[in-house]
């Protein structure tokens, strides 16, 4: 399994609107594996395997988002503190005390996130139990009003921490959703010098975590007949969590998406897929979510509309930089992909 690639995609900034780094070290690793591939207005990476048989083949469409959640820039202090804004889902509980990467036209800058507010050491018992809310943290880059020359607004901001392994699992900031780009460039991948019947398209898309807004834009250029949405979804199998809220379990097989808030799948899809990963004993589990969303519902929706699923991996901990995924789950879902693309 090329996990120097997904460590590699993992460490790679690339926050809504600003995916053009991920972009660039996708275009490098897909040469050769398609017949077209273009940049689109939004910044997405739309890529054609042609079919190799066949007139008037249908349109297969995989969506695989490139950005990961972070901040933009929205302040910079005279004393040269970064005030930001979200882009994308944060639990405050998870921010304190970040080391964070601040990106710029010119340069990148380490720096660290902290809460305005006093320190443990004179606050009282009340503000200690007080989480503060997203807009209320700042980055310090250590460089005081110097700060001003080299950070400006709309620079962006990702935490900075490391892709590393640990028993079986692969832990790292942006899994979500530099799994599911790893995964569309590895079935291509997998495919080999198979005939495939249909035309393949994989976008790899813009702005995700503010709306699908990259794959509504894609999916309405190609226009799919089938939409196959690919990301992660939560893993709570872990203390604290009902089992009814689970979604999904580690090292139980890829996730057959049902549902989330922003799509239902198609029904002959599901029992598609399930019926392919039975026979070629692979293991997956359904899921669905109450809530969320992902670019299947864009392909859904796209034109006069497409059949869409959702194959999806779950991660523990997710929009944090502990997110964890099973490597075991991450072939599932590759070797599901491959399969379907080459029965069809």
């Amino acid at each position: 399994m090329n996990l120097d690639l997904l460590k590699a995609l993992c460490e790679t900034p690339g926050v809504p609107g600003n995916e053009e780094r991920v972009r660039d070290l996708v275009k490098k690793e897909i040469k050769g594996l398609f017949d077209d591939v273009e940049v689109d207005a939004m910044g997405s990476l739309l890529c054609r395997r042609k079919s190799r048989k066949g007139k008037n083949p249908k349109r297969i469409m995989l969506l695989c988002h490139m950005d990961e959640i972070g901040f933009l820039v929205s302040h910079v202090s005279d004393k040269g503190f970064l005030y930001l804004q979200p882009v994308g889902g944060f639990d405050p509980r998870n921010l304190f005390s970040r080391r964070v990467l601040v990106c710029t036209d010119n340069g990148d800058y380490k720096g660290v996130m902290n809460p305005g507010g006093r320190p443990v050491h004179i606050a009282t018992p009340e503000v200690r139990k007080k989480i503060p809310e997203p807009a209320e943290f700042f980055v310090d880059i250590g460089m005081g009003e110097k700060a001003k020359d080299v950070v400006q607004v709309g620079d962006y901001v990702v935490m900075d921490e490391p892709f590393i392994e640990i028993g079986d699992k692969v832990v790292s900031k942006a899994l979500d959703n530099r799994v599911a780009v790893w995964l569309g460039i590895e079935a291509i991948r997998g495919l080999g010098d198979a005939k495939n019947e249909a035309d393949i398209h994989v976008a790899f898309t813009s702005q995700e975590e503010v709306g699908l807004r990259g794959a509504r834009t894609a999916a309405y250029a190609v226009k799919p007949d089938i939409g196959i949405g690919i990301d992660t979804t939560l893993a709570c199998d872990t203390p604290g969590v009902p089992e009814q809220d689970r979604t999904t379990q580690q090292g139980e097989g890829f996730g057959l998406h049902v549902r989330d808030g922003s799509f239902i799948a198609d029904k002959g899809l599901v029992r598609d897929f399930a019926a392919l990963a039975e026979k070629k004993k692979i293991p997956y589990q359904r899921t669905m979510l109450r809530s969320g969303g992902q670019d299947g519902a864009a392909a859904q929706q796209a034109a006069a509309g497409a059949r869409a699923v959702g194959i999806v991996v779950g991660t523990r901990y997710i929009h944090t930089v502990t997110e964890m995924v099973h490597k075991t789950d991450l072939e599932a879902a590759r070797d599901i992909l491959v399969a379907y693309l080459k029965a069809n």
